[in-house]
């Protein structure tokens, strides 16, 4: 088994990078995770996963 780590500022961006790499590889499980944090009075997010594949 081995893992591959995603990380992106958008949701779709994420889905895309997650949908091109696991075409071609057997998924084992996915990790879904969203944080938030606030920099003045702008928020910033966070979306990321964790991809468990043979």
């Amino acid at each position: 088994m081995k893992v591959k780590v995603f990380d992106e500022s958008h949701e779709k961006d994420l889905e895309n990078a997650i949908n091109e790499f696991i075409e071609n590889v057997k998924v084992i499980d996915i990790k879904y995770q969203v944080a938030i944090g606030i920099f003045a009075e702008e928020q910033i997010y966070c979306f990321s996963a964790l991809i468990m594949y043979e």
